[in-house]
């Protein structure tokens, strides 16, 4: 029986969208879900709905899938349960001023805090100073002022009329001490009169300045005594005026935030503090203006302002992207500011880092970014175990000094971590850090294509609408999302998966919109996804281009017509990180007189790799099995790439090696005009391969370069039907009968069309035909053993 060729409508796979519910993605709604994969999507469902420790997620994929953009979609469009959201704020702890405290409060209380509190501030800043420069202030404190003086004046007059009724007098220094002089007479004693009086009148006067010394001292405690008294009373008149003016404004604040006990508490703890510390208002100095200018903030105490860490919505889950998770843009930091030389920090300048903005929602990051900043990955470890966030200085780890620095109370924390990583970060991490696995009990692993059915079809173009919507594009019609989702097919290798790179398809989708634009076009056309796919192309296809040239001046030896013997042209992918494309490569076959080895040239010259060699080896082992049952193979064989001076490996040159050899074995001529790939087993049976399109692909293009005829055509295996997504141009070939495609399930199929003879079965006493081509072979083989 005739081996059939592929017809063309085998040889791609149409979009079919007549259940499209519109004409473009205008109408059609974009999805709410993560398309094709219903594994991750399930896995971030069940760690969004459980709040316990330890269930944040770990989304595997490969890079391009889309899968942050993805899960950001997800969550974006669902409601999710999630923890009370708070306000988070930091104000001074007034008993100690380095462990800053920190504030609870309801979303949106934060700010409004923190306004309030500076509008306090503002007021007290002026009334205060006012309070204490009016008449009635004037008058109270002199008055304390003139009643210590009276009674400074009252005990130094008791004394200075004892000390005249002895002959002393009392007087003050320059330097405002108090000192006995003896007096004489009415006059005061000079050093040269004193000097004049007796022995006995000298000690009697210093016997006297002794006593009165003694009395100076308890006048002068008396004096200090009087003195803490004034100062008690001016500080008891101080925080009385400053009460009255701090009680008359902070009454309504108090009654504003009554429903709130930790800002009730605050602003009680702020008034006493106001009350004990009323210098910082009176100041008539710079220095609190230079202080607040230094940390670029308004002019007011710094001591009493409230620092909104963080502040959000009520009703919004908080989703957060941090693109670089380094240890400060993640855990938050403490900023400082240089005050006449010196570097000074406070609470209000303390920073909040992204897991904080996103506690009680999610934070997503990248697992390779995470790990490649140093301290970062340890700390997010500690902060999920201790489920709470302390701004711990990462230069007082690394430095490990005693540095004073400010240790603020630390903010509870709830929140769900979303890494991203590929397989290898993840089982790198899942081996060498035991902590992982219980941190991250929860893998959302993404695939990398989905089925292709028609409902498939359908939820792919509302996938495509979703990147036209997100990324504000033109609209594609029906065609352009076919063409589309075909393209996105053959980017699998296979007609029925779809690719879920979704990074490929928004690139091309954008390119599309580029194309459409400039052609003047309100909506993206097939013809114009059609020139962004070629447009692609022809940026990174050089090397093709440079191969292409080497056949067309005949540097690289083809044959793509005629008949030839030990001679095979087979197919094989040449790639690049960007691009992929398929040139034929000659296989010959040459034999002499041996001992039925077959001698691979590649791997005796180290140019072929490990799966090459044990593709050569098994079409050995079916080869003995087809010519040497009854004796030994009486040839040596050598098998060679032609013009290969490159690593060679993989296994799909095995069905073509072995009708090469067989050809040689034989002496009869294989067809120049056919091209072949595919592996095979020690049965002869046909396995698939990889590249199938871009294979023939490359020996249709060859055949255009060297001469177009209609019985050319490859073969390939059965198993690789499927595979089969190719250009327009070759499909339209086949259909004319230019171009044929043969799918074979054993190599003896591919030796007929090779060699226009059948094969040959074997007798049962292992003899072949003499007409078939395995019969030729036998016969000269038969001879040799004579």
């Amino acid at each position: 029986m005739a081996i059939q060729t592929l017809r063309s409508e085998q040889l791609y796979k149409v979009a079919d969208l007549d259940l499209l519910p519109c004409k473009s993605t205008k109408e059609l709604s974009p999805v709410d879900e993560i398309v094709g994969q219903e594994r991750a999507q399930k896995a971030v469902e069940f760690a969004m709905s459980i709040r316990d420790k330890g269930y944040n997620i770990y989304a595997i994929g490969q890079n391009g899938l889309g899968k942050r953009t993805m899960i950001l979609r997800y969550l974006n469009r669902h409601q999710h349960d999630h923890p009370p959201l708070y306000d988070w704020c930091y104000v001074a702890n007034f008993d100690d001023i380095r462990t800053p405290k920190v504030l609870r409060l309801p979303c949106g209380i934060g700010h409004q805090l923190r306004q309030d509190v500076e509008k306090l501030m503002g007021r007290l800043v002026k009334a205060i100073p006012l309070a204490f420069d009016n008449e009635m202030y004037f008058s109270r404190s002199e008055k304390l002022k003139n009643q210590l003086a009276q009674k400074q004046e009252s005990e130094l007059e008791v004394l200075t009329q004892v000390a005249k009724e002895r002959g002393v007098s009392l007087t003050i220094t320059p330097q405002g001490d108090y000192q006995f002089i003896a007096m004489n007479g009415e006059e005061q004693h000079t050093e040269d009169s004193f000097l004049a009086l007796s022995r006995e009148e000298q000690e009697q006067f210093g016997h006297i300045i002794d006593q009165l010394e003694v009395d100076l001292r308890n006048v002068v405690r008396k004096l200090t005594e009087c003195e803490e008294e004034y100062t008690d009373k001016i500080k008891k008149l101080n925080d009385e005026v400053t009460r009255g003016v701090i009680t008359h404004v902070i009454k309504q604040l108090k009654k504003d935030y009554s429903r709130y006990p930790e800002i009730k508490a605050y602003l009680t703890e702020l008034q006493k503090d106001i009350v004990d510390n009323v210098d910082i208002f009176l100041e008539e100095g710079t220095e609190q203006a230079e202080l607040s200018t230094a940390a670029l903030d308004k002019r007011l105490p710094r001591r009493y302002k409230v620092n909104v860490v963080v502040s959000r919505p009520a009703d919004e889950l908080p989703i957060v992207v941090e693109e670089n998770p380094n240890y400060h843009s993640l855990f938050g930091y403490i900023e400082t500011a240089t005050y006449k030389g010196t570097v000074f920090t406070d609470f209000s300048l303390i920073r909040p880092g992204s897991l904080h903005k996103a506690n009680g929602g999610v934070l997503l990051m990248d697992a390779v970014k995470v790990l490649e900043q140093p301290y970062v990955w340890d700390g997010l470890k500690r902060a999920l175990r201790a489920r709470q966030l302390s701004f711990t200085s990462l230069e007082k780890e690394v430095t490990l000094t005693g540095t004073v620095s400010l240790d603020p109370e630390p903010i509870p924390l709830d929140v769900k971590i979303i890494l991203f990583g590929d397989y290898r970060t993840y089982q790198l991490l899942a081996q060498y850090d035991p902590e992982f696995s219980e941190l991250f009990r929860v893998t959302a692993d993404f695939e990398d294509e989905m089925t292709r059915t028609p409902d498939s079809e359908l939820h792919y173009a509302r996938l495509i609408s979703s990147m036209v919507h997100d990324n504000h594009l033109l609209h594609c019609d029906r065609k352009a999302i076919a063409r589309i989702i075909e393209h996105s097919s053959r980017m699998t290798g296979s007609q029925n998966k779809l690719s879920l790179h979704a990074a490929h398809i928004a690139n091309l989708l954008r390119e599309a919109n580029y194309v459409a634009k400039q052609a003047k076009s309100n909506m993206v056309r097939q013809s114009h996804v059609d020139e962004a796919l070629r447009n692609q192309e022809l940026r990174v296809n050089r090397i093709q281009d440079s191969v292409h040239e080497t056949f067309i001046n005949g540097t690289t030896l083809i044959e793509t017509e005629g008949h030839a013997i030990g001679q095979v042209n087979a197919l094989s992918v040449l790639a690049s990180h960007d691009f992929a494309f398929g040139a034929p490569n000659r296989i010959t076959a040459t034999t002499s007189y041996g001992d039925g080895d077959i001698i691979d040239i590649e791997r005796s010259v180290e140019l072929g790799g490990s799966i090459h060699s044990k593709g050569v080896m098994i079409l050995s082992a079916y080869l003995h099995s087809v010519f040497g049952r009854t004796a030994r193979v009486p040839l040596t064989t050598r098998i060679t790439f032609e013009q290969s001076y490159g690593g060679v490996d993989g296994d799909s040159a095995s069905m073509a090696e072995f009708c090469a050899i067989v050809s040689a074995f034989a002496q009869h001529p294989n067809r120049q005009d056919i091209a072949i790939t595919g592996s095979m087993n020690q049965f002869g049976e046909s396995q698939p391969i990889g590249g199938v399109n871009e294979k023939i692909e490359g020996f249709f293009d060859i055949c255009r370069i060297k001469g177009r005829h209609a019985s050319q055509g490859v073969i390939i295996p059965a198993s690789n039907q499927h595979n089969l997504m190719l250009r327009p141009d070759i499909v339209k070939a086949v259909e004319k009968g230019e171009f044929h495609i043969w799918a074979i399930s054993h190599v003896t199929e591919a030796i007929e069309l090779l060699s226009g003879k059948c094969a040959g079965e074997a007798t049962q006493d292992g003899s072949y035909p003499i007409d078939t081509v395995y019969g030729l072979a036998q016969a000269k083989l038969n001879a040799l053993r004579k």
